[in-house]
């Protein structure tokens, strides 16, 4: 991995990212959960990009988080700097910027909605789509409550936070909808009963989406944190899986 990240214009803004392996090797694009960066990824994109089937992969820092751009903080942003339509067209932007075509993508929670939301949009984009521990796009009831901004420096914008629970709240129902559209194989983790995230959810999920699996590893929400092996395990063997 390179010590630090590289820096690159994409929609408008300037996104970092993080990348290994060989330069001509198949490409993966890593999106973490809110609140962390792609250093989260550390462990898993140095196992994808070693060995005989080493891939070159792009852990990137969603917008409004680590070395990203944080829109929110300009005079006079609203919320929907940090919609996640708009990380989905950073994502998009991104492979534009760098010439990559087809990606296998793997999400994270919020890192997974904007992976689903962009497998929807350009599903040319996605020759396979991984989501950890996703939860679907429903209304939450009751509500999330306004969150309370912890005291000191964040590694990310709290107007991301704010933002992101407002459409966790009250997700656009299209993003629902067009499920159907993502079109490629793709793999559900789920991190079993100790998650917050309902998992019938990902069940539900699975089901709405034409050519999809689901593989609970357990652990928790942080699946690939608290499992790496298990989790390297089901992804590789996934994204190994001949077309």
């Amino acid at each position: 991995m390179d010590s630090d990240p590289r820096i690159v214009k994409a929609n408008n803004i300037s996104l970092a990212y993080r990348v290994w392996g060989p330069e001509d090797a198949p490409p993966v694009v890593l999106l973490h959960c809110r609140g962390a960066d792609g250093t989260d990824w550390a462990v898993v994109a140095e196992r994808l990009a070693a060995g005989p089937r080493a891939r070159r992969v792009y852990a990137v820092d969603l917008r409004g988080h680590g070395r990203s751009d944080w829109p929110g903080t300009q005079p006079g942003a609203g919320p929907e700097a940090y919609a996640q339509e708009t990380m989905r067209d950073d994502v998009l932007a991104f492979l534009d910027a760098l010439g990559l075509g087809s990606v296998d993508v793997v999400g994270h929670s919020l890192g997974g909605a904007v992976a689903y939301l962009l497998a929807q949009d350009a599903p040319e984009r996605v020759r396979r789509l991984v989501l950890e521990d996703v939860p679907a796009p429903f209304p939450l009831d009751p509500p999330r409550p306004p969150a309370e901004r912890p005291t000191g420096r964040l590694p990310f914008d709290w107007a991301m936070v704010l933002a992101t629970d407002r459409q966790r709240n009250a997700p656009d129902p299209v993003w629902w909808d067009h499920m159907g559209r993502i079109t490629m194989p793709t793999l559900l983790i789920g991190g079993g009963p100790t998650s917050p995230i309902p998992q019938e959810q990902l069940v539900e999920l699975a089901a709405a989406i034409p050519d999809a699996r689901l593989v609970t590893v357990g652990g928790g929400h942080l699946v690939h944190e608290a499992r790496p092996e298990d989790f390297l395990t089901a992804v590789e063997e996934f994204l190994d899986h001949p077309d």
